[in-house]
Formats: C-alpha cells, structure tokens, sequence
C-alpha cells in the first residue's frame, strides 16, 4: 500500500501490507544505544562480543525495536498514529552492525471494538528483516485505530 493520505478504521483490510525505508546500522550506533539503554558486553565491545553466545556484536533486542517503531511511524499511515494496546515480540536472530533493516507490516485482524463505536483493535505481523531478507525481530502489535472522523 502507498502512503498517501491518513488512514482510519475503514480504510484498512486483511492483508494490506505497508513496507518502510531502510535503516543502515554500524558498531557506533550499536554501542551508543548498549551504553545508554542496555550496557551488557555483548552489545558493547566487539572483541569480548566474540565469545558470547552471540559470537560477535550484536544490537539490543530493544535497540532493534526503537528502529522498527521509527521506521513503523514513517510507513504506517494510521490517522490517529501508532498506538499500541498490546502485543509480542520475538528477536530469533542477532541484529549486527552491518545490517540493513527494512519492516514489512501485514494486517492480520481487524476487530471493530464493540464498546467504543469510535474505534477498533488491528492486529498486524511485523517483520523487520536484514539486507539478506532474514528476520532480525517479528513483532506482532494490537493497534488501537479511529474510525473516520474520530480524534485520539
């Protein structure tokens, strides 16, 4: 799907997929982010990185979830922005500082809220993958989303 105007609640479907930029990574970015957020070895020095179970630097799990929400905001047209309301999170390979990420999202359920008439719950499947098209991290987030003509 193109990004070209707002979306609300009506607009979206069953399978529309949004895809975003890419984001280029490198070690200073990766250790930036350990030393500020999450300074374990493995995520802050190459060379002791190299006998962890990572066996070589690796980004925070949560770093790759901070660059999956930038690029989700630039891609992921919902009117009333991205709100989540829950969801799951999976890191079933390392991000490294050569990467290259992109985020392919996929609406997998609609749930019309039948409460709040003014919104509803998607459910989408998030896959930021590598330069080689390999999953560094699936995400799968319930979005809070307005019907048309609804402010958050």
């Amino acid at each position: 799907m193109t990004v070209q105007t707002r979306l609300s609640l009506e607009d979206l479907a069953v399978g529309d997929e949004f895809r975003s930029g890419e984001h280029a990574l490198d070690e200073a970015q990766i250790i930036e982010y350990a030393r500020a957020f999450d300074p374990q070895p493995f995520h802050l020095d190459a060379s002791e990185a190299e006998s962890s179970f990572f066996g070589g630097l690796a980004a925070s799990g949560w770093h790759t979830a901070s660059i999956t929400m930038r690029l989700l905001v630039d891609s992921v047209p919902i009117g009333n922005g991205v709100i989540g309301a829950g969801g799951e999170i999976a890191w079933p390979r390392p991000t490294r500082p050569t990467d290259v990420l992109h985020v392919v999202s996929t609406i997998r359920e609609i749930s019309p809220s039948r409460s709040r008439r003014d919104r509803g719950i998607v459910t989408m499947e998030c896959l930021t993958l590598n330069q080689d098209g390999e999953t560094c991290q699936r995400f799968v987030p319930k979005l809070v989303v307005l019907r048309r003509g609804e402010d958050a």
